[in-house]
């Protein structure tokens, strides 16, 4: 299956190499394409808890799904996902 999801504080090439780089890395995710044009990411998945594995990912590391609440703590993550992305381009 196939999902794409629009998600909130992606900002730039460092957001998107964390976001890339944490998804790659999970078990049957995979053709990982982050757009930071129209703020989503692509990708090809198995079954229903991966989708639910990627949503909870992206949470934690500051990019919610739009319509998810967005605190300032996760906009904070954002901004440390965004600068670890950025030193590991």
């Amino acid at each position: 299956m196939k999902a794409t999801l629009e998600i909130q504080n992606l900002k730039c090439g460092g957001c998107a190499n964390t976001i890339k780089t944490k998804l790659d890395a999970q078990e049957h995710i995979t053709d990982v394409v982050v757009n930071n044009e129209n703020d989503t990411v692509s990708f090809s998945y198995i079954n229903e808890e991966q989708l639910t594995t990627v949503q909870n990912l992206l949470h934690k590391l500051g990019y919610p799904v739009v319509g998810e609440a967005n605190p300032i703590t996760t906009k904070a993550k954002s901004f440390v996902s965004c600068a670890v992305g950025r030193m590991n381009k």
